[in-house]
């Protein structure tokens, strides 16, 4: 969080942004996109809200994430206590094969792997296993996250099925696994756009995805 948003330091935000609340002000960040953003289809009635947004060195918006259902948190978990009941949607942008911002290198194009990369690892930052302590949690967040990333590599192996879930209506391949934490989804748009999902709770095999009209709804 920079310091204009934190409200640190003692000169007035240069984007005027001082008093806006901080759900608008994560709205303007999705509004930064140069592509739409999606969400759970109309057939999900419940609460929806907004996460954050990736950029890249140069500050453009290259993926985001839009929740649904209860807010989730990382806590101790008893083994009692019951989870809470959400699906987060996960939007990246279409970019081929690029130069980075300060020409040195080339950036990946983004596919079907990183919608489940970023899944994958969104799911593991609301996940605290019951039987590790605080001082442990790193060690097993680090191991967790490597997995992730060789799972999303890997779509076409064994950790993976398949199912197909309407996208704008259309019904569209995902790839699919669960872990004892919930379950992560990754497939795309039928515009080709990389679309992931992740949560616990709720089903994911009675999901639909669409694009959403006014991501300011969300906030």
């Amino acid at each position: 969080m920079s310091g204009a948003e934190s409200g640190s330091g003692g000169a007035a935000p240069e984007d005027g942004s001082e008093g806006v609340p901080a759900r608008r002000r994560a709205a303007d960040g999705y509004l930064r996109a140069s592509f739409p953003w999606y969400g759970l289809d109309a057939a999900f009635t419940g609460p929806r809200w907004l996460m954050q947004v990736g950029t890249g060195a140069d500050g453009t918006v290259e993926h985001g994430a839009t929740g649904h259902g209860d807010e989730p948190s990382v806590k101790v978990e008893t083994g009692t206590e019951e989870r809470e009941r959400f699906a987060v949607v996960v939007t990246v942008a279409s970019n081929p094969v690029r130069r980075s911002g300060d020409g040195t290198g080339v950036l990946e194009a983004t596919s079907v792997s990183s919608a489940a990369w970023l899944a994958g690892s969104g799911l593991l930052s609301f996940t605290w296993p019951s039987q590790l302590d605080h001082s442990l949690r790193d060690d097993w967040l680090d191991q967790q996250t490597e997995t992730a990333w060789e799972l999303a590599d890997d779509l076409e192996g064994p950790a993976w099925s398949r199912l197909s879930l309407p996208v704008d209506g259309v019904p569209m391949p995902f790839h699919y696994r669960e872990t004892e934490f919930g379950w992560v989804l990754a497939g795309a748009t039928p515009g080709g756009m990389p679309l992931g999902a992740y949560g616990r709770g709720l089903s994911a095999y009675g999901l639909g995805f669409a694009v959403i009209e006014d991501i300011r709804t969300y906030a």
